[in-house]
């Protein structure tokens, strides 16, 4: 039987532990690595703070390689467009050993939707 991404993201889903822009907020606070899994041009034209960019198609291969994703004991929070990447994101870390993996219910449109703070690259309007 052929799978189809609603099995994919079902299987995720399982294994992952959502939160709201609310408790994502207090993540921030706590110095939480912050995990922008959308593509570089969606990143650039908005992202949450401190937030670092690796893209989902990437993940596995920037594991260890990236500085923010060395350590599997860090508070990772992750977050794509509206949750379907960062689904698949999050569950793929805690294959890969990351214990506290945490993915924001809604993504960028849940988080820009609460009216939290966003930042953008300055170089987007240049």
């Amino acid at each position: 039987m052929m799978m189809k991404k609603e099995d994919f993201l079902a299987a995720a889903q399982a294994s992952i532990s959502p939160i709201t822009a609310n408790e994502a907020e207090a993540l921030l606070a706590s110095g939480a690595v912050v995990l922008d899994v959308r593509e570089p041009a969606e990143f650039y034209a908005g992202h949450l703070p401190s937030a670092v960019n690796v893209p989902r198609g990437v993940l596995e291969f920037r594991v260890g390689d990236h500085p923010a994703l060395t350590d599997t004991s860090a508070t990772i929070l992750l977050y794509c467009k509206n949750g379907g990447r960062s689904t698949l994101a999050a569950h793929t870390l805690k294959q890969m050993g990351f214990d506290n993996v945490r993915m924001l219910v809604g993504g960028f449109d849940g988080w820009t939707g609460t009216v939290h703070k966003i930042e953008v690259d300055p170089s987007v309007y240049q």
